[in-house]
């Protein structure tokens, strides 16, 4: 009489852990991606500790990973961050010179200018700066 219970004898379970290990590979993988793409773009760490990190990340898979975001998990979003606010404001600026768009301090100027040569009254001056600021 046999007590165990294994998998093999049910296809539902062994399917079922399939899947588990398939997805385990797949979240591995990403958070390999992950710890990797922030190693290499540090440049506050030398060379040798990166070189410790990856030793570290591929001879204990699961727990060189877990270490490394405990270890830099705050540094990571962080740098994360500071990379997606600086690659916004690059795409915006982008966006203000491909449009033509005019800084107020630009339209200000000249609405000041076309008062002071008396194209405009100071009414429609003040009217312009308003649009201008908003």
């Amino acid at each position: 009489m046999r007590l165990e219970l294994a998998a093999n004898d049910f296809p539902l379970l062994n399917a079922i852990w399939l899947v588990i290990i398939f997805f385990a590979w797949v979240i591995w993988f990403w958070l390999l991606i992950t710890v990797f793409t922030d190693l290499f773009r540090r440049s506050d760490t030398s060379g040798w500790a990166k070189a410790g990190w990856v030793a570290v990340v591929l001879l204990l898979p699961y727990v060189g990973v877990l270490i490394y975001l405990i270890a830099q998990g705050r540094q990571m979003a962080e740098r994360r961050r500071q990379q997606t606010e600086a690659a916004q404001s690059e795409f915006d600026a982008y966006v203000r010179s491909a449009a033509g768009a005019e800084q107020p301090a630009d339209q200000i100027e000249r609405a000041n200018q076309l008062l002071n040569s008396g194209a405009i009254t100071r009414e429609e001056y003040e009217a312009l700066k308003r649009k201008a600021l908003t």
